[in-house]
Formats: C-alpha cells, sequence, structure tokens
C-alpha cells in the first residue's frame, strides 16, 4: 500500500454549499431510520454471535492497529472498544492496550482501572511482562484488556529518561507469550511519548476522522509524525484504515468532509460509516460497547459493518499483516 500524501485536504466550507446532486447512501427512509422490532432483533443476532461461531475471517498473524488521532473527542476510544468487541464475538482473538491515562477504553470494557491495579505503566516503566498486567473482559470470550489507570499520566515525564523509551511497548507486545489475531492501542489525543511508543509497535494506523470542520486541522501533523516514525523509527508503519465518524445525515458539511476524505485517501477509506447515535454514547456508563449494550441500535450495526470490513480487508491484503 503506498504511503497518504503529506497534505490532508483543506478543511474549510461555507455554512451552506450550493446543492449538489449527491445524496448520501447514510440518508435513511423513515422505515430504515425507525425499524421494526423483528428486523431490530435479527441484527441483534447476528451481531451478538450467540453461536460462537468464526464468522470474520482471521488474520494469518497478529496485526497490530493503533488508533490514533490527536484531536479529541472524534471516537478513537469508542471505536477502539466496539471493532475489538465485535471482532471478539466473531471468533477474533483480540487484545485492548489502553494508553489514555483518561482510561476510557477500561470503563468501556468495564475492566477495574483503579489506583492500585496492575497496568500499562508498570510494563512501559518496569518492565512487566503484558501478560501479567492483562485481564480477560467479562462476558465477552475471546477479549483482554490492559488498562491504564491515573498513573500513566507521568509516564510521558518518566519515559524520557529511560532506554529505548520509543520501543517500550512494542517490546512488551513483541514478549506476549500468547496469541492474538488483533492487537488495538487506543492512543491518547496528543502526540507524546505514549502515541510514538503506540506508532513504534503497531504496523497499521486507524485514523478515526470526525465529520466536522475542525477534523480535518490537525490531520496533516499527524501524518508528518506518522511519516516521521516510518523513517526513523518503524518502517513497516502504514495508514491502514480511515473511519468516518459522528455522521450527521442532516448536513450538507458531513457528506462535504466525507467526499473530501474519500478523494483523498481512496480505498484507506472505510465504506462503513459511524452515524451519530444516542446508544454509542450511552453505552459506556453502563461498562459496555454499544455492541452488548444495544446490538439492534445503528450504532452497533455501523461498527459491526465496519469491523466486518477491516477483517475481511486483512485477508485480502497481506502486506498489512507483518509480523
Amino acid at each position: 500500500m503506498t504511503a497518504p500524501a503529506d497534505t490532508p485536504p483543506a478543511a474549510g466550507y461555507d455554512d451552506e454549499p450550493p446543492a449538489s446532486p449527491y445524496v448520501s447512501r447514510e440518508t435513511p427512509t423513515r422505515e430504515e431510520d425507525d425499524p421494526p422490532l423483528a428486523m431490530e432483533a435479527m441484527r441483534a443476532v447476528q451481531i451478538l454471535n450467540p453461536s460462537g461461531e468464526v464468522t470474520m475471517p482471521r488474520p494469518e498473524r497478529t496485526r497490530v492497529m493503533c488508533v490514533a488521532n490527536q484531536k479529541g473527542g472524534v471516537g478513537k476510544t469508542t471505536t477502539t472498544v466496539n471493532l475489538a468487541v465485535a471482532l471478539a464475538l466473531h471468533g477474533n482473538r483480540v487484545l485492548v492496550v489502553d494508553l489514555d491515562p483518561q482510561g476510557n477504553a477500561s470503563t468501556g470494557l468495564n475492566v477495574p482501572h483503579h489506583t492500585g491495579v496492575p497496568d500499562v505503566y508498570d510494563c512501559l516503566i518496569d518492565s512487566v511482562p503484558l501478560e501479567e498486567v492483562a485481564q480477560a473482559v467479562e462476558g465477552i470470550p475471546n477479549l483482554w484488556c490492559v488498562p491504564a489507570t491515573i498513573d500513566l499520566a507521568g509516564a510521558e515525564i518518566e519515559l524520557v529518561s529511560v532506554v529505548a523509551r520509543e520501543s517500550r511497548l512494542a517490546r512488551a507486545i513483541a514478549a506476549y507469550p500468547g496469541h492474538f489475531d488483533y492487537v488495538f492501542i487506543d492512543c491518547p489525543p496528543s502526540l507524546g511519548l505514549l502515541t510514538v511508543n503506540a506508532l513504534v509497535a503497531a504496523q497499521e494506523v486507524l485514523i478515526p476522522i470526525q465529520c466536522e470542520y475542525y477534523a480535518l486541522e490537525g490531520l496533516n501533523q499527524l501524518i508528518q509524525n506518522i511519516n516521521l516514525v516510518r523513517q526513523h523509527l518503524n518502517p513497516k508503519l502504514e495508514v491502514s484504515t480511515i473511519l468516518l465518524t459522528m455522521y450527521d445525515r442532516r448536513t450538507r458539511l458531513a457528506d462535504a468532509v466525507e467526499q473530501d476524505v474519500r478523494n483523498h485517501f481512496g480505498d484507506k477509506v472505510l465504506q462503513a460509516v459511524i452515524p451519530r447515535n444516542v446508544r454509542v454514547s450511552e453505552a459506556p456508563s453502563y461498562g459496555q460497547s454499544v455492541m452488548t449494550y444495544d446490538p439492534g441500535s445503528r450504532g452497533a450495526t455501523s461498527y459491526f459493518e465496519a469491523a466486518q470490513e477491516i477483517a475481511e480487508r486483512g485477508v485480502m491484503e497481506p502486506v498489512s499483516r507483518n509480523a
């Protein structure tokens, strides 16, 4: 896969752009927007996969995916949690590494992350093996999480004096004795040493992009940092996946952002688009992903489709599965 261009699309649109013949495929009919209970039930059964069969193809080698965007509030943690749960429910072995001091991914998976709980900080600073820190996620087979506690907030400063500071996480993941199909690393909303550790440890970068004005403004700096890490620390790194999030079908701006992103990044952009959905926002307050909180909702369906697309791409494109 070729590296993405250094300059992202410009982020500037009028409030009311000229009318366009383009109609977003996310614009639903009244029937689709308010599906019958039977349709919701069918979707819920498909997403929850109670039989436990492997319905999403497993990659030949572990895919380590870093979910990064230095802009906050674009859906990094929500994307990490829901993609991980969707893949795990459908037969893949998945590890989530929570690298954000806020610990939101740990909260979303209902994994304890209060002070005193062994966490990713211990792996980065004290070289504690990852398997001693990883916790099985309750109710989701094949899913484990390495939590983050507030201790991680000081790791940026402490890592400065540590030997091989950029590759601490990469070494921890490589030393893990078990086999995973996917490792998702949830990054903090910054481009500091924690994010650099994630980029060095990963083979692929998944960038969630919010379908709003400011979403594209900081993308140039992120792409530049990814290119720097590729040149100096991790030549295998590539931006493999772009996911459009918080899509509001009522605005023309969302359509304009979507088209600009697709024109610039081409087939790196998933066909699945994540809409604004209240169920997605509610789920973390119950310590769940939207996949288990309301599997028949539009948000769950969209993340399920995104996970399926990522799984299928991984099988079709061996280049993205470097060991």
